[in-house]
């Protein structure tokens, strides 16, 4: 947050008054956050602080209007009037919040603005009936703009009024605000979805779950090194998936009844629909699963990587790239068909996919830093070498304790970069078609 100074777009050029730092999906998740301002060296910028608001954008209806003024108050002394618009809505807690601010025309009383357009959800909450309050300045280039009259917006023609010159018995008003043109209309967009999918590590190597050792202990009050990761990560990556159902699979354990190993089974045994709401989902079917599966091997992850591979195969078959798949892993760390994994990646990398690999354990984690490829570019046993890098490795044991943010920043760091590098290769706008 700034001080505005002067007419620049330098910030450094402004009074630095403080700032604040967090993660999309926090906002997203509390809807509304109200945090102290700091300055760089982390002490609190005095008592200042700052309120974000978050509004689900679920009407896809968007608003043109084109306004105009006439015979506005003149406010310059060798001029007429530099006039702007500013559009408020009004909150659930009573309070003005400004939703657009049109350019500054200058030296006229008369102005035409230019055509704008925003969505409706934006602009009145999707009801056409709400009123809408519209102030009108005189731009000043020292930002003391000059305040030259106000209304609520419920008509095309409204008359603009100073309330400190209503005292005035001669005053009638400062000027005429005019609704031109006014069109309402869908927005048309693809379908936007970021799908994450589950995938957790049921190998013997993490321990017999019916021992306290056991990184899936079965814990009787509820809690083992899996479930703390699922329940940290899951609340991070629920906040950017568009419905929330995950699917979740394990690999690695045999299933009854005929005690055959899978790689890539549904945890709520329900194969033809292996989703979960949200992490509290994924956590009733993992502790309902852990009893009934025995723990087994070898720790494959080529089998559950080209999994879902094959479901973003099939989003590249739809009209428009609308689907961004995410595979997240939970695991202990050993691998055993590292010739097959590289090879799933580097074709997964010609896929909207990314894989997100999260470490539970104090295991050597030397596998799954190859698979990151941040020092080399990850190359296929048959030579070939990764279009991209999709992988991010984060051992849990670093961010066990750490605030959700901290964490957040971890999980996500590689994402958008992986998702708008896809997309930049084939030639796509990410901001068409997923969630910004």
């Amino acid at each position: 947050m700034f001080d505005e100074d002067k007419c620049s777009t330098q910030l450094y050029e402004h009074d630095f008054l403080g700032e604040f730092t967090c993660t999309l999906g926090v906002i997203v998740s509390n809807k509304k956050l109200h945090r102290p301002l700091i300055l760089p060296n982390g002490k609190p910028a005095g008592k200042g602080a700052i309120t974000i608001t978050a509004q689900e954008l679920s009407d896809n209806r968007i608003i043109t209007l084109t306004m105009c003024g006439r015979k506005l108050d003149k406010k310059d002394f060798f001029g007429k009037s530099d006039p702007y618009l500013e559009f408020h809505k009004q909150g659930d807690d009573g309070k003005w919040m400004m939703v657009h601010r049109t350019e500054v025309i200058k030296n006229t009383l008369d102005p035409v603005w230019k055509p704008f357009t925003v969505p409706l959800i934006s602009l009145c909450n999707g009801d056409v009936d709400r009123n809408i309050k519209v102030l009108c300045y005189d731009y000043d280039n020292d930002g003391g703009h000059d305040f030259i009259g106000d209304a609520l917006c419920s008509q095309v023609e409204f008359e603009c009024i100073n309330p400190k010159k209503q005292k005035k018995k001669s005053y009638k008003n400062s000027g005429v605000i005019i609704v031109k043109t006014c069109k309402v209309r869908k927005e048309k967009k693809g379908k936007n979805m970021v799908t994450f999918a589950v995938g957790i590590d049921f190998t013997a190597s993490n321990g017999n779950p019916r021992e306290p050792s056991s990184l899936h202990y079965i814990n009787p009050m509820g809690s083992n090194e899996y479930l703390s990761a699922i329940w940290a990560v899951g609340q991070i990556i629920q906040d950017y998936d568009t419905d929330k159902n995950f699917p979740a699979l394990g690999f690695g354990a045999q299933l009854p009844p005929d005690w055959k190993v899978s790689h890539e089974f549904a945890i709520n045994f329900n194969p033809t629909n292996p989703f979960c709401s949200g992490v509290e989902g994924i956590v009733q079917a993992y502790s309902n699963c852990l009893p009934h599966i025995r723990f087994y091997g070898p720790t494959n992850f080529a089998p559950i990587i080209n999994h879902v591979a094959r479901f973003a195969t099939q989003a590249l078959q739809q009209d428009t790239a609308a689907q961004y798949f995410t595979l997240l892993i939970i695991t202990d760390g050993v691998i055993s068909d590292m010739d097959e994994t590289r090879h799933a990646v580097v074709q997964a990398a010609k896929l909207p996919m990314s894989i997100i690999i999260i470490g539970v354990g104090n295991a050597d984690f030397t596998a799954m830093e190859f698979l990151d490829g941040d020092s080399s570019a990850l190359r296929s046993y048959t030579g070939e070498e990764a279009v991209r890098d999709i992988v991010q490795f984060v051992p849990f044991r670093d961010f066990r304790n750490a605030p959700k943010e901290t964490l957040a920043k971890s999980v996500l760091a590689e994402l958008p970069q992986q998702v708008t590098q896809y997309f930049k290769q084939k030639n796509l706008s990410p901001s068409n078609t997923m969630p910004e």
